[in-house]
């Protein structure tokens, strides 16, 4: 930092490029103090910074008490700070390039002629869209409330779930260009601290120009990136996120996304819904069931298909493949090259959904739903046996309360629809076998992504596959390892 207003204000302008929403606000205090405000426009409250922070300068300045003939700029700035300034957060900076920092981070920063140090006034007042209800993860009965795409924002909701002292929050600035702020927040007296320390760990070893999205983090912290299945569980809902730092996670918040990463995951997370624990046991249970017989039939519906009717239709009742050879007659396509072609254009009809506009949305998916379907089984170019496969397996990968784990099933049907066509159940058997493999192989952070199945802890089925009653889950689940696992039952020992 220079001691001069004058070239302060030339190196900010040079450092931004002479940028136009660089704004300067120039005052007089006294006799000869000589002080100057910048801000970037847009980034900061202007209400408060004129009803507030200027006004708390020109009426009130120095008090009758002060002489600052006698003070040197120093002082000055100290007695500004201290007893004149109407605002919270105010810091000193001694480092040019943390005043820029701040400075395009939404932050009023304060300069006086003749001081070697300057105030960095936090004002944040940006546009934000307003907490409303998620959008990935819809629920029937539950908080309809979601996070947005501030940082501070999004602790904020964490905070009214979860109010505890022990609730920690940690702060970074990750990309050497976007210098994005990325959070982690944990419950100090629960969470594993070699979890912690690897989480911070593999942040800090981050080396790159941008942060964007909390999928940036999620690529550069992953275990391993040579498998179709979600590592990082991410989460709009800030009660699911809530839920899993209770049981001994951390969670990673970027600025400028509403998605909130939650570390470690296992494989039987991504098919648990935060309306599971809002509803009755049995009724949760039932559902969890639900959600992995769709798991099964979106990943093996259309391989049995292509298997069974190519090689094995023996297995089929006679009058079923009567019908089936009266229905494929016409069909000029083997059943594999039948079941890729309607497997594709329904991807394509999907990734068309996404981005098409609302407006004209729905007559896509009646254009590609009865036109393109019904047209398609009257020409004989696919079978309405095909049909009902591939519209029960595109329902069914709905069905999963996590899209990571939904791409993940596209993905490995393909490939089993492969080896159906080319071995049959044999091909599929194989396939399976290889995915089982892999999945207990895979770690999140050092944890087995298969637990608590494999490896098998028993006390954790409470709240796998089945869930039991809340009076039941005494123990946090032991996957995590944390520091306390008692949940309910006794009353823990507060730290003095």
């Amino acid at each position: 930092m220079l001691s001069s207003l004058q070239e302060n204000d030339i190196l900010l302008h040079q450092a931004l490029g002479g940028s136009t929403d660089l704004v300067k606000k120039k005052l007089i205090l006294g006799t000869n103090t000589e002080l100057a405000l910048f801000y970037i426009d847009g980034l900061v409250d202007t209400g408060i910074l004129h009803n507030s922070i200027l006004y708390s300068l020109t009426e009130r300045g120095f008090s009758e008490n002060d002489d600052p003939e006698k003070l040197d700029a120093e002082q000055k700035l100290q007695l500004l700070k201290d007893n004149t300034l109407m605002a919270g957060d105010v810091k000193e900076i001694t480092d040019y390039d943390k005043l820029l920092h701040d400075l395009l981070s939404g932050c009023i920063i304060l300069l006086l002629d003749g001081a070697n140090i300057a105030l960095r006034i936090a004002l944040p007042g940006w546009e934000d869209r307003n907490v409303g209800e998620p959008s990935s993860q819809s629920v029937v009965r539950g908080p309809m409330e979601g996070f947005t795409e501030r940082l501070r924002t999004n602790t904020a909701l964490i905070r009214r779930k979860i109010k505890d002292r022990h609730l920690w929050l940690e702060t970074f600035q990750i990309g050497k260009v976007t210098q994005t702020d990325v959070a982690i927040m944990y419950l100090d007296n629960v969470v594993n601290a070699e979890i912690v320390n690897e989480v911070k760990r593999r942040l800090n070893k981050i080396d790159t120009d941008s942060i964007l999205e909390s999928g940036y983090i999620e690529e550069f912290i992953q275990d391993t990136a040579i498998t179709p299945f979600p590592t990082i569980y991410n989460s709009d809902r800030p009660d699911t996120i809530a839920a899993g730092i209770l049981e001994g996670k951390v969670a990673i918040l970027v600025d400028g996304t509403p998605f909130v990463l939650l570390v470690p995951s296992f494989f039987l997370n991504f098919f648990q819904s935060a309306e599971d624990y809002y509803q009755r046991a049995d009724i949760s249970t039932l559902l969890r069931v639900i959600r992995y017989l769709a798991f099964i039939i979106a990943m093996l519906a259309p391989a049995l298909y292509v298997a069974i009717t190519t090689y094995h239709q023996e297995m089929i009742p006679t009058t079923l493949v009567i019908s089936l050879a009266a229905q494929r007659e016409t069909v000029p396509f083997p059943a594999f090259v039948e079941a890729m072609l309607m497997e594709v254009v329904y991807e394509v009809l999907r990734e068309a959904g996404v981005r098409i506009p609302k407006n004209i949305g729905q007559a896509i998916s009646i254009v590609g739903t009865l036109v393109i379907g019904q047209a398609a089984v009257e020409a004989g170019f696919i079978s309405s046996a095909m049909v009902i496969i591939v519209s029960v397996t595109a329902i069914s990968s709905f069905v999963l309360p996590e899209m990571g784990m939904s791409i993940a099933v596209r993905i490995i049907r393909f490939a089993l629809m492969g080896l159906g066509a080319f071995m049959g159940l044999y091909g599929i058997l194989f396939g399976l076998f290889i995915i089982v493999l892999h999945l207990a192989g895979l770690r999140s952070f050092g944890m087995p992504y298969m637990s608590p199945i494999g490896p098998f802890i028993q006390s954790d089925l409470k709240d796998s596959v089945f869930r039991f009653t809340w009076p039941k889950l005494t123990t946090r689940p032991q996957q995590t390892r944390p520091s306390d696992m008692n949940r309910q039952g006794q009353t823990g020992q507060e730290e003095s």
